[in-house]
C-alpha cells in the first residue's frame, strides 16, 4: 500500500541530471522530497504535488524522503517514440525505455551476435558503496588505461540518478559507462536482464572490467535468505554461464555492532556459500592476524573456501586511491576511518584485477 498526501513545493534544494531535491509543505510540516524529472517532469516552487509519504511515515532509513508521484500543476507530457520496453511494468510508474537488445536499438545487431564475455573479469559487490574503492583502485593502478563499466541491478534503488556516488565517479573518470538492468533504469544503456546487461558491457561499452552491484539501499530482514544481496551468488552463476571471470567482494566489518555482520557478514556466507553454484575468486584484504584468523575460519565453516578460490592481497592502494581522487564514501553511515576493513575488502578486488595480466597489458 502507498500512503499518499498532497503537498506544495516550497524551495528547490538541488538539481542534477534526472533528479531534483526540494522542500515541500505537507501536513503542516516542511519536509524533504525527491522528484525524478524524467518520470514526473520538472518541478518549481509553488507547484502542487502528489507525494508518496510511506517511507517517512514508517521512519525507514531507505528512502528517507517523500517522493513526488505527480505534479498537479504541470501540463501533459509526451515521451520519445524510440523503444517499447517497459520497466516497473504494470505499475502506475511504468517507464518506457530503449533497451540495448531490442530491434529499435542502434546496438541490436551487436547484441544479436555477442554470446560470450570471453573471459572478461567481472567484480560483484553487494552494497552500492563498494563501487567507489573498486573503481578508484582500478583507475589509479592502471593509470586509467582500462575501460570500466558499472552494471546496476534492481536489488535496491531503481533510478540510477538517485546515486550521487555514480555521478561523482563518472565525472572523475573512474567509471566510463553505466548500464541499468532488470527494473533499474537511467543508465547510459538499458538492459532487460543481468545476462544482456553483462553482454552489453562487453560488446557495446567495450569494457575491460565490469563492476556489478545494486543501487543505494539494500533490503534486509536479518534472516538467512531475506536480503537482496543474495543476488551476488546468482550473478556469479550468470557470469560463468557467459564465460566471464567472476571476482566476488566479501562484506567484511569489525565496526558493525550486529553479530551477524561481524568479520565476514552472514550476507557473504549465504551468497557465496549457498547461492553461488559455480566458482569465483574471493579477494580478501590483508588484515591483523586475529581478524584474519576469524575471517578464514568463517570462510571454512561456510564452505566458501572449498567452493571458491581465495586470494589475499594488500588492499591499502584502494584507500590511497579514494584519498587521491577526493572521494568521500560511507557504508551504513560509517566512514572509511570508522570501518576500514569494509572498504579494504571492497577495494581489494580492484587491486587484484589491476595485478592481472590483462590489466597490465592495457598499460603497456
Amino acid at each position: 500500500m502507498i500512503r499518499i498526501r498532497r503537498g506544495v513545493a516550497k524551495e528547490i534544494i538541488s538539481c542534477r541530471p534526472g533528479i531534483t531535491e526540494l522542500w515541500v509543505s505537507v501536513e503542516g510540516n516542511r519536509e524533504k522530497a525527491i522528484n525524478y524529472d524524467n518520470l514526473t517532469g520538472p518541478v518549481k516552487a509553488g507547484d502542487e504535488v502528489l507525494l508518496n509519504t510511506t517511507a517517512v511515515y514508517k521512519k525507514l532509513g531507505t528512502g528517507g524522503a517523500h517522493f513526488v508521484m505527480g505534479n498537479l500543476s504541470q501540463t501533459d507530457r509526451d515521451v520519445p517514440e524510440e523503444g517499447h520496453i517497459m520497466k516497473l511494468r504494470y505499475s502506475p510508474c511504468q517507464v518506457k525505455i530503449l533497451a540495448v537488445e531490442e530491434p529499435d536499438s542502434p546496438y541490436a545487431d551487436v547484441m544479436q551476435q555477442v554470446e560470450s564475455l570471453e573471459g572478461t573479469p567481472v567484480i560483484i559487490g553487494t552494497l552500492h558503496s563498494m563501487i567507489a574503492p573498486v573503481s578508484a583502485a582500478i583507475k589509479k593502478l592502471t593509470n586509467s588505461a582500462v575501460r570500466v563499466a558499472y552494471l546496476m541491478t534492481d536489488g535496491a534503488a531503481l533510478p540510477i540518478s538517485l546515486s550521487k556516488m555514480v555521478r561523482e565517479l563518472k565525472n572523475k573518470g573512474l567509471i566510463d559507462t553505466t548500464i541499468t538492468c532488470g527494473h533499474a533504469f537511467g543508465g547510459d544503456l538499458e538492459a532487460i536482464n543481468i545476462y544482456t546487461g553483462l553482454l552489453a558491457c562487453k560488446a557495446v561499452a567495450k569494457a575491460d572490467v565490469i563492476i556489478v552491484a545494486m543501487g543505494p539501499g539494500i533490503v534486509g530482514t536479518g534472516s538467512r535468505y531475506g536480503f537482496t544481496g543474495v543476488e551476488q551468488g546468482e550473478i556469479i552463476n550468470a557470469i560463468n554461464i557467459l564465460g566471464g571471470k567472476p571476482i566476488a567482494i566479501p562484506r567484511i566489518s569489525f565496526a558493525d555492532n550486529r553479530e551477524r555482520h561481524c568479520g565476514l557478514s552472514h550476507h557473504t556466507r549465504t551468497s557465496l556459500g549457498k547461492i553461488a553454484l559455480t566458482k569465483s575468486t574471493v579477494v580478501l584484504p590483508k588484515l591483523e592476524p586475529d581478524k584474519m584468523a576469524l575471517i578464514l575460519k568463517q570462510l571454512e565453516d561456510s564452505t566458501i573456501s572449498q567452493k571458491h578460490d581465495v586470494a589475499i592481497i594488500d588492499a591499502t592502494p584502494a584507500l590511497e586511491a579514494l584519498q587521491q581522487y577526493g572521494i568521500k564514501v560511507t557504508t551504513m553511515g560509517r566512514s572509511v576511518e570508522q570501518d576500514p576493513e569494509f572498504f579494504l575488502a571492497a577495494g581489494a578486488a580492484g587491486v587484484y584485477f589491476s595485478h592481472q595480466p590483462s590489466a597490465i597489458s592495457r598499460q603497456l
